[in-house]
């Protein structure tokens, strides 16, 4: 049975293990499956505890995620925004960047910075994000604008 896409998706902040296990599942999918990026390069140091996942279920199946860490005092890099294919044009890459930008709010933090892929810059800067700079950085096998926003309360 296909689900209607104007159905709510719920948000899950995932924070234990079996909880990230739904971020995993939607960057294998995602990443892994689509573009080539082996299991090594998609998952780093980064990944465990300490970092804060969103995931997006429909109906209790994993379709987009985000993570963010801390970075110093006052400062988070979020990333590894992904929305499963399958779920695209839905506003869940929207969705699920604004509930981590919540998320972030809520734990005191003042600036988020993304290394966005060149093709999501458009995405990154309708949610207000702007060029940290302009220079490209490498990440993994992608180039990417390093891109920040402050957070507001």
């Amino acid at each position: 049975m296909k689900r209607d896409p104007d159905m709510p998706v719920e948000v899950l902040r995932a924070e234990a293990e079996w909880q990230r296990a739904g971020a995993y599942s939607v960057r294998i999918q995602g990443m892994n499956r689509q573009h080539h990026i082996s299991l090594r390069e998609e998952f780093d140091e980064h990944d465990g505890d300490g970092t804060k996942y969103i995931v997006l279920l429909d109906d209790g199946y994993p379709a987009a995620t985000c993570r963010f860490y801390e970075t110093g005092a006052e400062c988070v890099v979020l990333g590894r925004v992904v929305v499963l294919p399958e779920y695209r044009g839905r506003g869940l890459g929207r969705k699920v960047v604004e509930e981590a930008e919540r998320w972030i709010g809520e734990l005191g933090y003042r600036k988020i910075v993304i290394d966005s892929r060149l093709v999501a810059v458009p995405f990154y800067e309708k949610l207000g994000y702007a060029s940290a700079g302009g220079a490209l950085v490498k990440s993994g096998s992608f180039d990417c604008i390093r891109m920040s926003k402050a957070v507001t309360a």
